[in-house]
């Protein structure tokens, strides 16, 4: 029962997916239905979180937006979320950036990586 739960799931992953990591500023296009048209919105800011794997990964994306801060979870492999592109890299040391929400300006801001 297993085996046939895993090759159910390895057919719903995608073939491609960007290189991310928490900590780095992204750009998610994700499809918007309204009415009976469909549109591709943009979101930018941090990755907080990248959680469990395989098809049931899923990250959490927090910018501020008119002085309040906004975050949304996508499902990675989600037929919704068409492409992640990465801006700037982050320089972090924690897996979960849960931190952030209690700070407000120059103090949310997290360092570039600089290779």
């Amino acid at each position: 029962m297993n085996d046939i739960i895993k090759n159910i799931e390895n057919a719903q992953l995608k073939a491609e997916i960007s290189e991310f990591r928490v900590g780095d500023t992204v750009r998610v296009y994700a499809k918007v239905k309204e009415g009976n048209r469909e549109r591709t919105q943009v979101f930018e800011g941090t990755v907080l979180k990248r959680q469990n794997g395989g098809v049931r990964e899923t990250f959490t994306v927090r910018k501020v937006s008119n002085g309040i801060g906004v975050e949304k979870t996508w499902p990675l492999h989600s037929p919704i979320v068409e492409k992640v592109e990465v801006i700037r890299r982050g320089k972090v040391r924690r897996a979960k950036l849960n931190y952030l929400r209690d700070r407000v300006g120059k103090a949310a801001k997290v360092k570039e990586l600089v290779k």
